[in-house]
């Protein structure tokens, strides 16, 4: 499994805390079904919020680190695996571990989570 596979299975796998949904009375007649139903936009910073609430204090600077939000995640956050991602995603900015790669690597995330159905703020992605 890719890396950004990882990232974006953790983040639609996660429950967000929540206040409990509404009851509602089952539906007297249903029609039947078209089809499958699309997933629904994932809201990918309140996901990482709500991580980074559980997590506590040790959540770091999410938004802007690649170190810090793959670590959030619980993946691999070490130099080798931040090639792979680099690889994988197309990320040539600066050399391997440098800040000026770590950045481009972490606007490269958000815009492929925005591509593959995420939610992610413009500030996030730019």
């Amino acid at each position: 499994m890719s890396i950004f596979s990882s990232i974006w299975d953790r983040i639609r796998g996660h429950k967000p805390k929540a206040a409990p949904a509404p009851q509602t009375a089952p539906a007297a007649t249903a029609a039947p079904s078209a089809g499958p139903v699309p997933a629904a936009p994932v809201d990918v910073e309140a996901v990482l919020v709500s991580m980074a609430e559980m997590k506590g204090e040790g959540a770091g600077n999410w938004r802007t680190s690649i170190v810090d939000l793959l670590k959030l995640l619980g993946l691999e956050s070490s130099l080798e695996a931040r090639k792979e991602l680099a690889q994988e995603l197309g990320v040539n900015a600066g050399p391997h571990g440098s800040a000026e790669q770590n950045i481009a690597l972490s606007k490269a995330v958000w815009r492929k989570l925005a591509e593959n159905g995420g939610l992610v703020p413009d500030s996030l992605r730019d």
